[in-house]
């Protein structure tokens, strides 16, 4: 149903911007898939990340990236931890199970009944 990305971390980077090349601008953010359905709520272990100039108010895509912000964007990658991958049932979920559950031992008793007559 509702997929999106929830911020982990930000990073305030002092490489100059390939677009209006300020210095302070820079903000790199790491981010993490969080998908809400009707049933349950997970984290996955997909991953994002974004680099925006604060001060031109752009994106800065990785083909745009120097040398000098690769090497920045390595180190904090391979900083970055992700949240562990979890997942949680909703309320509707285990009504549905429960459900379900029930069917199947209806079912069972109904055939053994059926099996002795």
């Amino acid at each position: 149903m509702d997929d999106q990305f929830i911020t982990i971390k930000e990073v305030a980077i002092n490489n100059n911007c390939p677009e209006c090349y300020n210095t302070n601008g820079l903000q790199l953010t790491f981010k993490q898939k969080f998908k809400d359905t009707r049933f349950y709520k997970t984290l996955t272990s997909e991953t994002a990340h974004q680099l925006f100039c604060k001060t031109c108010e752009t994106a800065i895509y990785p083909i745009n990236w120097t040398d000098d912000i690769d090497r920045v964007f390595d180190y904090h990658q391979r900083a970055f931890e992700p949240k562990k991958a979890s997942l949680k049932l909703k309320r509707s979920a285990y009504i549905a199970i429960g459900t379900l559950v029930g069917i199947i031992v209806i079912a069972i008793a109904v055939t053994i009944y059926l099996t002795n007559l």
